[in-house]
């Protein structure tokens, strides 16, 4: 199991965050070092990063606290991300500080995980606006930060639940629609009437009025359900620096999951919510159409060798690169994907890469019906009933798949829908079809 290297430490002038083995363009490295400079919003960081501890120490279902996790930081060359789930695995977290929030050093590249303990989030919470702080993400600036202290190792294990849910959240925020912006004022206005994060969980729709955003009751056009808005409260940590907030949501105005984003100076946070609050992102299925591609993981492999840390994952790049077709390549980044090595950036309606160790078997053992669709593929248990209409063969019965629409006769289908990926015996057909 990987350990930490050192600990984080804060003094009055120098923040030295602690990392986790690291993984960078040459290699897995003990002493990774990605930043060494001033921040020049030192407040949005310190505050910033207390939002992450906040949401990945909490659980939005029924609320308590929880056991604190460690951020995932990644260095993209012009940008550091830090993302988290909350305990409850419902809240996706991740804080973006551009390259204009650094003054004096050079970002680098690769991905580890950074040290936030209970200590540190104290004195994150003590941080001045006009406070001087030298930010040292590596550990050779730890011992300038408290020179002749004790190193103190902690283990860090990245939850398998996590991998699978950063895949998902990727897949489920590529589908979301802009669906509203608003002003610096009236988002702060938003954020000042959630409910508290202990309070009792409310449902709303949101839209833009002339005062900013409105909180419905039902839906209209253009409006974005959230289920829970007590999971966007932690946000309220960054109220007085919060320059504007841009809502994505489903294309259509139907419950779904949805992304808040708080625009910063220099930076950005993005707040993820599954559809209901007692969703976790490792259960959605998003990439489940994508890995049923015949030759996605030839394709995966193929496009990982071409990946570079790329804040922005160019797609044609990699096409041409490949000599693949713009599909195939979204099909291989959600296999990618399935094992938390790219992201996607709202913002820029973009994939970009972070490298956490390769494993190939992940996206088959994080997804049994993916598994239970080959098998059935491989059994010869789907046969054509009609122009768009399959028999699916079981053990149970048989099952009637249609296209358009996509449906199945199965109980998982009928009790989950399309919203939670498709089912095995509709995997199964789509897997038959490309076969064909």
């Amino acid at each position: 199991m990987p350990t930490f290297t050192g600990a984080s430490t804060l003094t009055d002038t120098s923040l030295g965050l602690a990392l986790g083995p690291a993984l960078t363009p040459d290699g897995a490295t003990l002493r990774a070092g990605f930043f060494h400079g001033f921040a020049t919003r030192p407040q949005v960081l310190a505050r910033g990063l207390l939002v992450l501890a906040d949401v990945t120490a909490t659980r939005y279902v029924h609320y308590t606290p929880a056991a604190l996790r460690d951020p995932v930081l990644t260095a993209n060359g012009d940008r550091l991300r830090a993302e988290c789930f909350s305990a409850c695995n419902g809240v996706y977290a991740r804080l973006d500080l551009l390259g204009d929030g650094f003054d004096g050093g050079d970002i680098g590249l690769g991905t580890t995980n950074v040290d936030i303990g209970t200590t540190m989030r104290r004195q994150l919470a003590a941080m001045r606006r006009s406070d001087l702080l030298h930010l040292d993400v590596g550990v050779a600036g730890m011992t300038l930060s408290q020179p002749g202290t004790t190193s103190v190792e902690r283990p860090v294990d990245m939850p398998d639940r996590w991998i699978r849910a950063l895949g998902n959240t990727a897949e489920m925020h590529r589908g979301l629609r802009r669906a509203l912006d608003c002003d610096g004022a009236a988002a702060r206005r938003f954020l000042a009437a959630l409910p508290p994060v202990t309070g009792v969980a409310r449902n709303g729709w949101l839209t833009a009025d002339r005062a900013g955003v409105r909180i419905g009751t039902r839906p209209v056009r253009g409006a974005v359900h959230v289920a829970g808005l007590h999971r966007l409260a932690a946000a309220k940590r960054l109220l007085p620096h919060v320059q504007g907030l841009t809502v994505y949501g489903p294309a259509d105005p139907v419950p779904g999951p949805v992304a808040v984003e708080l625009h910063l100076p220099a930076g950005r946070l993005t707040l993820g919510l599954t559809e209901e609050p007692w969703r976790g992102h490792s259960g959605e299925g998003a990439l489940l159409p994508a890995l049923a591609a015949p030759t996605v993981m030839e394709d995966a492999e193929l496009i990982s060798a071409i990946l570079a840390f790329e804040p922005v994952v160019d797609l044609a790049r990699l096409a041409r690169e490949a000599a693949l077709g713009e599909g195939a390549v979204r099909d291989a980044l959600a296999v990618l994907a399935s094992s938390g090595r790219v992201g996607w950036d709202l913002h820029d309606d973009a994939w970009f890469h972070r490298e956490l160790p390769d494993d190939p078997g992940r996206a088959l053992a994080d997804n049994p019906r993916l598994v239970a669709a080959r098998a059935l593929v491989a059994d010869g248990a789907v046969t054509a009933a009609g122009e768009d209409e399959w028999i699916v063969r079981t053990a149970r019965g048989d099952h009637r798949v249609t296209r358009s629409p996509d449906r199945c006769t199965c109980t998982w289908y009928l009790r989950h829908a399309d919203r939670r990926g498709p089912c095995k015996h509709q995997l199964a057909v789509r897997i038959t079809r490309k076969d064909a």
